[in-house]
């Protein structure tokens, strides 16, 4: 199980981030912006994938692979 914390750093980074940050995990999309929605999704395990689009995306994929790697969360930054 996921830790508050992590999901309160992982929201609070995404919000320096102009960019579009969406996680997917299964058929779920969520705004990593929202507390909410991480609570829901961030569970531990499985694969987890981030969409990551706007002008800052590159600083915010970088931002957003170090604290997911800080808190044990594998995820997969998606190129498209």
């Amino acid at each position: 199980m996921t830790n508050n914390a992590a999901i309160v750093e992982i929201s609070q980074t995404a919000n320096q981030f102009r960019a579009s940050i969406v996680l997917q995990y299964d058929n779920k999309y969520i705004d990593v912006k929202s507390i909410l929605g991480l609570f829901t999704t961030l569970v531990g395990g499985g694969q987890y994938e981030l969409h990551i689009h706007g002008k800052d995306a590159d600083e915010a994929k970088k931002a957003m692979s170090e604290v997911f790697a800080k808190h044990g969360l594998s995820i997969k930054i998606v190129e498209e």
